[in-house]
């Protein structure tokens, strides 16, 4: 397949979609979640728009579990990865990485602005 790019669109109802732009006909797309291949992926031409394709994932109840799930969208031919989500189920905010990584920016803030006094008050 040629150069293929993966855009998610939106999740809703427990179905994730895109728009996957690619040459060539339909590519042989497939999910995985831990390695298993994942059942109801479609992909479809988009009417009137040759190489888009719509992409729909419906997905499985099973695969939710607590913490966070990845599901990455590859080529089954060549293997090569087009895309991915994650979903964070059960786990309080307080223990997300985001929330970890904003928590850091901030106490970096507070320690830029504490050095940037103490350097006022050594030289002044």
């Amino acid at each position: 397949m040629a150069e293929a790019k993966l855009t998610k669109t939106k999740v809703r109802a427990g179905i994730w979609e895109g728009l996957l732009t690619a040459e060539g006909g339909i590519p042989a797309l497939e999910v995985l979640h831990l390695e298993q291949k994942l059942p109801g992926l479609t992909v479809t031409e988009v009417p009137g728009q040759p190489g888009h394709y719509a992409v729909r994932l419906p997905i499985p109840v099973t695969v939710l579990t607590e913490g966070v799930q990845t599901f990455l969208f590859r080529d089954a031919i060549t293997g090569d990865k087009l895309g991915h989500f994650t979903i964070i189920t059960g786990v309080a905010m307080e223990d997300d990485l985001r929330a970890e990584v904003d928590l850091l920016r901030a106490e970096l803030d507070m320690l830029k602005r504490a050095f940037r006094r103490h350097c006022l008050e050594t030289t002044g």
